[in-house]
């Protein structure tokens, strides 16, 4: 072999390498763009929205001391009637000082008396004196000649006396609810409810509305509405009135200046204890308790509750996490349960709050001593900043 065709063949093993090489590259970059173009081309079917919830550790649990009772305020003490001094009267004979002296009596009396009136129907937050008497709904004692009428003089603030909570109130919302009803004798029923929660974070309102649809009309079974303002102890309640089917309304009035809760159904009255809710805020609170520091529901929440004629302390415990079905979907909550009291309130109370979504209460059930059992599960929440 000559060096020329050794040469030559040199030159064709390159070519071809050289060949191969540009062939590959070539390959790679059309492959590519192939899988750019599948890549970017726009899909026919609307983009899919992935949601997490959020899941929390539990708290450890934590005892707590037995429930006290908050026995009703006895009535203010009446004083003894001053004994009155003898008079001597003069011989001389009657004239008509002697009569106008006793006309004045007769119209102090009629003027007492319009006044124990009028205290009767004062509002809660009105003077303290006569406080005690508005609140329950009586006139004030009679007053004798010549004496110094008993005054209670109440507290400057809530006495204390239950635990502190840190609060932090969710936002304002509304809230559709389902309502499932079965009865003691297996009855079935069904309805739908509202539930509003607005707070400037200064004052709040709430309500809940109940009932039935009949046809093309609504029956409520159930009116709450509340108002008040937001302290250093979250919800601090001013008045609370209840409606219920067949029944007149009724007024329970949280009296700050004095100290007491008082109700237009019922003459006894309360100690105001920190933190006391309605029925209508005790679930907004609850949540605002888990907002602030979901620790604390390590132990157990003592909240007093003032309603229609009483005002007790409610202990919820934390039962645990619970996945709940919705209309919105299944929801992760927290499990709150206030059992039956013996003595006081014979119903158990079932709240789960959502962490995931402002810790709003999602679901709120009743189970009466008998076995009836009343469900309220949400089916939209709407934010509001009205």
């Amino acid at each position: 072999m000559t060096i020329a065709s050794s040469l030559a063949r040199h030159r064709r093993v390159l070519v071809l390498c050289v060949a191969t090489v540009a062939l590959h590259y070539a390959a790679i970059d059309w492959v590519g763009g192939r899988l750019s173009a599948q890549t970017h081309r726009p899909s026919e079917l609307p983009p899919s929205l992935m949601t997490a919830q959020l899941r929390l550790a539990l708290p450890k649990r934590v005892d707590s001391t037995p429930l006290a009772e908050v026995a009703p305020l006895a009535a203010a003490p009446r004083r003894p009637a001053a004994k009155a001094k003898p008079v001597v009267e003069p011989v001389a004979a009657p004239d008509a000082g002697s009569g106008a002296m006793a006309a004045t009596a007769a119209v102090t009396s009629e003027i007492a008396a319009e006044a124990g009136a009028a205290l009767a129907g004062v509002q809660p937050g009105a003077e303290q004196a006569g406080a005690a008497q508005a609140q329950t709904g009586t006139p004030p004692p009679a007053v004798a000649q010549g004496e110094t009428p008993a005054v209670a003089v109440p507290d400057a603030a809530p006495k204390q006396g239950l635990r502190r909570y840190k609060v932090n109130l969710p936002p304002s919302a509304t809230f559709d609810m389902t309502v499932d009803r079965v009865d003691a004798d297996g009855t079935k029923w069904t309805g739908s409810a509202t539930m509003t929660w607005h707070t400037d974070g200064s004052r709040y309102k709430a309500s809940v509305e109940a009932g039935v649809s009949l046809l093309v009309t609504r029956i409520n079974l159930l009116v709450l509405r509340s108002e008040g303002e937001i302290d250093d102890y979250g919800i601090a309640p001013v008045t609370v009135t209840e409606k219920r089917a067949r029944r007149a309304e009724t007024a329970t009035h949280f009296n700050r200046d004095a100290g007491t809760i008082s109700f237009s159904a019922s003459e006894r009255s309360f100690p105001l204890l920190v933190g006391a809710q309605d029925k209508a805020t005790v679930p907004f609170q609850l949540g605002g308790i888990g907002r602030a520091d979901l620790n604390q529901f390590g132990g157990d929440i003592d909240i007093q509750v003032g309603e229609e004629k009483d005002a007790t302390i409610f202990r919820f415990q934390l039962v645990g996490e619970e996945e709940i079905e919705t209309k919105l979907g299944k929801l992760v909550t927290w499990h709150l349960s206030r059992p039956p009291k013996p003595g006081t309130y014979s119903s158990k109370l079932d709240i789960w709050l959502a962490p995931g979504v402002n810790w709003f209460p999602v679901q709120i059930r009743n189970t009466e001593a008998n076995g009836a059992l009343t469900t309220q599960t949400v089916s939209n929440i709407k934010m509001t900043d009205k």
